[in-house]
């Protein structure tokens, strides 16, 4: 038995080891000393946009050198753990335990690390639009938008709702919301595509399987100091009242806005805010997010072109499925990920299968 537990902890050892390589320690370190001696400069608060992102910077990288710390921390009393064990045994369960903590947190650290392209580590927006099947694919919109704000809400991260759009009826015909906290972008991006359900239709009086669809698009919040191609003057802005929830006011002030970008067609609607001014604020923000996206795929398809490769025409499509009848299950069409526990999925239970599609993703 110890003979192996001095594996375990040989192993965990280079584990630690490895750690320090593929987080870049001490690029890091190096970094988070630059950014602490702008944020300590004289007048450094007189630019209140680039403080806040220079601060939100430092903090990400104080955050991963303080967990790669406490990692090695733990290492040593482990090793401390197993050398008093040889001589009491009731140290034994201590370095277990040690062991143990030091496992999930290398788990962590793993994944964190797959979030190193340039908005991986920052904020999403994430929105959720009914594909086709009606009201079915409008109640399936509902569905998926409470589970992905309950997933966001158990992993410690902000939910704001910029835009909930009542469907005919029932569900919703539109959600969207901003996602703010740690590679949120970075692991949100596992959901970008449409999603299928299939159950037995609650509005089908002959109780009929219905197969519907949803599309979710998830983009990163754009840091201030990136620049989009956005002349306001390209721009309608239209004001409207407000159809769902946000604020006592709600109903007799036009405090919605739509954005319409009149040389794409791309239409972008918030009206969660109590204010014109907040949602006109928000809508920009998606706004130059889908253009940014759209001219970064148009970049892509430019490379692939002149590389002769094949682009794959997969925007858009099934990513996973959910089935409620005549069994259960959730299956990735990508990963392989698959559980019988749908209800816990849709409650917001998507660690497995957003992680697991990241490691499948490094993998190719």
């Amino acid at each position: 038995m110890a003979d192996r537990d001095l594996k375990d902890l040989e192993q965990v050892a280079r584990r630690v080891e490895d750690a320090r390589g593929y987080l870049h320690i001490e690029d890091k370190t190096a970094e988070l000393e630059k950014l602490d001696a702008e944020i300590a400069s004289p007048g450094f608060w007189d630019d209140a946009s680039h403080a806040q992102s220079v601060s939100k910077q430092a903090s990400v990288l104080r955050d991963t050198i303080g967990e790669y710390d406490e990692a090695a921390a733990l290492l040593e009393d482990a090793r401390a753990a197993f050398e008093l064990a040889a001589e009491d045994e009731l140290f034994a369960d201590e370095a277990q335990s040690a062991l143990d903590a030091l496992d999930g947190m290398l788990d962590k650290l793993e994944i964190s690390s797959w979030f190193s392209e340039r908005f991986d580590g920052g904020d999403a927006i994430l929105t959720v639009n009914p594909g086709s099947g009606g009201l079915e694919a409008q109640d399936w919109t509902e569905m998926l938008y409470r589970m992905y704000a309950r997933y966001a809400e158990g992993k410690g991260w902000k939910v704001t709702v910029l835009d909930v759009v009542p469907g005919e009826g029932i569900g919703l015909d539109k959600a969207t919301i901003q996602v703010e906290g740690r590679n949120a972008f970075g692991m949100l991006k596992s959901e970008n595509g449409v999603h299928r359900l299939v159950r037995i239709s609650p509005t089908d009086d002959k109780k009929r399987r219905h197969t519907t669809f949803a599309g979710v698009e998830v983009l990163p919040v754009l840091p201030d100091d990136i620049e989009v191609d956005l002349n306001p003057s390209d721009v309608r802005v239209d004001v409207y009242r407000s159809s769902g929830p946000g604020g006592q006011c709600v109903n007799t002030t036009d405090s919605a806005v739509r954005l319409t970008h009149v040389p794409t067609g791309i239409v972008v609607t918030c009206q969660n805010e109590k204010s014109q001014l907040q949602n006109k604020e928000a809508a920009f923000r998606v706004l130059k997010a889908k253009l940014y996206e759209r001219e970064e795929q148009k970049r892509a398809q430019e490379l692939a072109e002149l590389r002769g490769e094949r682009m794959d025409s997969t925007f858009g499509s099934q990513i996973r499925n959910y089935v409620l009848y005549p069994y259960q299950m959730v299956k990735d069409v990508r990963s392989g990920i698959e559980t019988g526990n749908v209800e816990a999925v849709l409650d917001g239970d998507l660690d497995e299968f957003v992680v697991g599609y990241h490691r499948w993703r490094v993998s190719q």
